[in-house]
């Protein structure tokens, strides 16, 4: 027969308010918590996961929506989650919405209905309603990466128009004037940031910005390809590009191979995050870079945070936390004139 709290009571003399306590993540003292994990040890215990998270409302479980489970910025952010939560205690549920918004309300959905104490969704749209379930459930949502602007919750970000902008100045400074880009979807709220940025380094340079050197991507390799293709056709006199994207950076490098475009002499590139691409591409190729691992533990945190104080979730003011990129320097740069 299973073990039970008050086999772990009898074995240490302790009151089954205690034991109880202890095993719902309460504060007990330092001398109770080693006799209760050497009871629960010796006598085999297994905490009934079912039955707690029917008394106290809490399942211990994490639910997280990303919007490509093989994307490297993805699994390194979720990886960071995943240890901070499982180090208090809780476990996570992770849906692949292959950046579809109706997969991504579906996920919403199917982790509501698994109960789960919170959600942590890297928005593939944004509009975010299907996230109201969660809001009048009082159970926190914590978006990382993305922004949705109709969607009650805190946030983690990165400075993306600052990191375009300073991505930009620095081909200007080069001495670069035509200049193009590969923006994301418009729907994404990091991709019209990252444009922001390239259209304020721009103009803070008093370079007019042309129609033709702006091109969108899907934020995959296919679509790096394909924009870079475009831009190229349509721009032969342009010298230099921004990529706001790792999967579009890998597409528009692939692409500048193919077309035999020889990289810095013909056209400059500055990419976007994954350090070891950026070491095997031939030239060394100078990116943007995330905190991916910051990104998780804030993200993990905020979450915790949330809910260790029940009321917080109810809070008028979210919380948005905007973290600092990294800018590595590669050989992809060509210098036309440096800049005074």
């Amino acid at each position: 027969m299973a073990a039970t709290m008050k086999d772990i009571a009898r074995a240490t003399g302790l009151g089954l308010a205690t034991i109880s306590s202890y095993l719902n993540g309460g504060n007990v003292r330092e001398k109770n918590r080693l006799l209760i994990e050497q009871a629960i040890k010796e006598l085999h215990f297994e905490v009934n996961e079912v039955a707690r998270g029917l008394k106290t409302n809490r399942t211990k479980v994490i639910g997280i929506i990303i919007p490509e489970l093989n994307n490297i910025f993805c699994a390194e952010i979720i990886t960071e989650v995943e240890d901070v939560l499982r180090n208090h205690g809780y476990a996570t549920m992770i849906c692949d919405c292959r950046t579809d918004e109706k997969r991504e309300a579906e996920a919403v959905e199917f982790l509501y209905h698994r109960r789960v104490d919170g959600l942590l969704i890297m928005p593939a749209g944004n509009k975010g309603a299907y996230l109201q379930r969660f809001a009048k459930a009082e159970k926190p949502v914590v978006m990382i990466d993305r922004k949705m602007q109709r969607a009650a919750g805190d946030c983690v970000l990165v400075d993306n128009q600052g990191a375009a902008r300073d991505a930009v100045k620095r081909l200007i400074k080069a001495g670069h004037t035509r200049i193009g880009i590969l923006a994301g979807p418009e729907e994404v709220y990091t991709a019209e940031e990252r444009l922001r940025g390239y259209r304020m380094a721009l103009k803070e340079a008093g370079i007019p910005e042309e129609s033709s050197l702006t091109e969108r991507g899907n934020y995959t390799i296919r679509g790096g390809s394909e924009g870079m293709r475009r831009l190229v056709q349509k721009n032969p006199v342009m010298t230099a590009v921004f990529v706001s994207n790792y999967e579009m950076t890998m597409g528009a490098i692939i692409e500048a191979n193919e077309l035999g475009i020889a990289i810095p002499e013909r056209l400059s590139i500055i990419g976007f995050d994954n350090l070891e691409f950026a070491k095997a591409s031939s030239p060394r190729l100078s990116i943007v870079t995330q905190p991916t691992r910051e990104i998780g533990r804030k993200a993990a945190e905020l979450m915790l945070r949330r809910l260790a104080e029940p009321g917080m979730e109810k809070e008028p003011a979210y919380e948005t936390i905007r973290l600092k990129t990294s800018y590595v320097e590669g050989k992809s740069v060509k210098v036309l004139r440096q800049e005074a």
